[in-house]
């Protein structure tokens, strides 16, 4: 009996910190990435879609807030995973106001929304074609600071620190 309690224990406590997904997923293709919409053309206006990445600009426009977003790949939670290659580049539109310093460069967003077009911009120099998403959700992930270390320790010993 006592060896059967043991692992199922910390079979719990391992279920207990696991985590969901952060956005609705229902009804969104979690296989469209931006770069298969620029060179499909209009194919895929209408689609709801989980996109994610880090944000490289944001401004405020009349009715809505434009965020140029640097895809990644999303992990289980539907957190950007930076350690994987980059994806292309896509407008999200936010309705109504976002505040651009909480909506920063280099902070970590991901969203759900629908592809509405393909916007013509540029990278420096170069032309460069967005898609286009209306974002019906998204989520600012914490910055690495204000996060919570939710790992469980167990251990003997000293720690010396300055």
């Amino acid at each position: 009996m006592r060896r059967l309690l043991a692992p199922l224990l910390i079979l719990m406590l391992a279920s207990g910190c696991s985590t969901k997904p952060v956005l609705p997923t229902a009804g969104a293709d979690l296989t469209i990435k931006p770069s298969q919409v620029v060179a499909s053309g209009t194919s895929f206006t209408g689609t709801r879609v989980l996109w994610g990445g880090i944000i490289i600009n944001s401004s405020n426009l009349t009715n809505s807030t434009r965020l140029e977003v640097l895809a990644y790949p999303l992990d289980s939670q539907q957190r950007p995973q930076t350690d994987q290659p980059a994806g292309s580049r896509f407008f999200a539109y936010h309705p109504g106001y976002l505040e651009t310093a909480d909506y920063a460069a280099g902070r970590l967003i991901s969203m759900v929304g629908i592809i509405n077009d393909i916007e013509e911009g540029r990278l420096g120099e170069h032309r460069y074609h967005y898609p286009r998403i209306d974002t019906e959700q998204a989520h600012l992930w914490p910055l690495k600071s204000q996060e919570i270390d939710t790992r469980l320790h167990f251990g003997i010993g000293v720690i010396f620190s300055n």
